[in-house]
């Protein structure tokens, strides 16, 4: 998919400002099947196309989108409950070296892209300015997620900032936050909890929500806030930004120096009994 032109837009009847009319992306798109969790290979371009197409699509609902990583994947093969939840997602997309090596061991396919949300949400954010769209921010401490809003509200002023809450939910507030949610208008919302409660979360109540987009960001507004910084750009291209977050982050040691490993062997006992090339390069529109 091309960047946007001034022809991809179109102005809606009694609408305030123009929106874009959805451009279809390519036909097909092959889903890698990774530890049981179909993982969609596209360009961030392509990922771009299939958000785009979410947002406005009819009759409007609620759509759920992940991206795993090594962890993440851990998580799931830990527990299927969880993995079950990654399944239902609209789609689910690829983040990190470990994704990627996974797809070359047991497909033979290297990933187009490393379609994470750190890069794809300020791509999306900066595609789609200026469109009379909203959002909300859910996730992290009540102070923290208000300094993420503010930061979110410098860094894109193409949007409208609809709402935002804490993460830390009692058993009697979700009724209320959802509540909230829908009243804002929200056209996207991104949940940052942390895994495996950011995709239960949306799981839960995604039949209960009336935002198009519900994304699980994961640590994105630690970069908003200001607690975690990106690695250079030709570390991430390396593929060794996990050591960049480790140095940052030396308390989660133990899901890198173990939990790759781990992975890693999982992989191996995928690729051995064929677990995961039953379904090898499901396409899907």
């Amino acid at each position: 998919m091309n960047p946007m032109s001034p022809h991809d837009i179109a102005t809606v009847p009694g609408a305030l400002s123009p929106v874009f009319v959805p451009a279809p992306p390519p036909a097909e798109s092959s889903i890698l099947p990774v530890l049981g969790v179909p993982v969609t290979d596209v360009t961030m371009e392509h990922a771009l196309g299939l958000l785009q197409n979410m947002l406005y699509e009819q009759p409007r609902r609620a759509h759920s989108v992940y991206f795993v990583n090594t962890h993440t994947l851990n998580n799931a093969c830990d527990n299927p409950a969880y993995r079950a939840v990654l399944q239902s997602a609209d789609r689910v997309f690829g983040d990190g070296t470990g994704v990627r090596w996974a797809s070359r061991i047991l497909h033979g396919v290297t990933l187009k892209d490393n379609v994470n949300g750190t890069d794809l949400v300020p791509l999306m954010f900066q595609r789609w300015a200026n469109q009379g769209l909203r959002y909300f921010l859910l996730g992290n401490t009540p102070e923290r997620i208000e300094i993420a809003a503010r930061r979110a509200q410098e860094m894109f002023p193409g949007w409208t900032l609809a709402g935002y809450h804490t993460g830390y939910l009692g058993p009697d507030d979700h009724a209320k936050v959802i509540e909230k949610i829908n009243a804002s208008g929200a056209d996207l919302m991104l949940v940052g909890m942390g895994n495996p409660k950011q995709e239960q979360w949306i799981h839960d109540h995604l039949d209960q929500l009336t935002v198009p987009l519900c994304l699980a960001t994961g640590g994105l507004f630690d970069y908003w806030v200001g607690d975690l910084v990106r690695a250079p750009r030709w570390v991430r291209k390396l593929g060794y930004e996990w050591l960049h977050l480790l140095s940052r982050q030396p308390h989660k040691a133990g899901r890198y120096l173990i939990g790759n490993p781990k992975f890693l062997g999982r992989i191996v006992r995928s690729w051995l009994f064929r677990h995961d090339r039953r379904h090898d390069r499901i396409r899907h529109p």
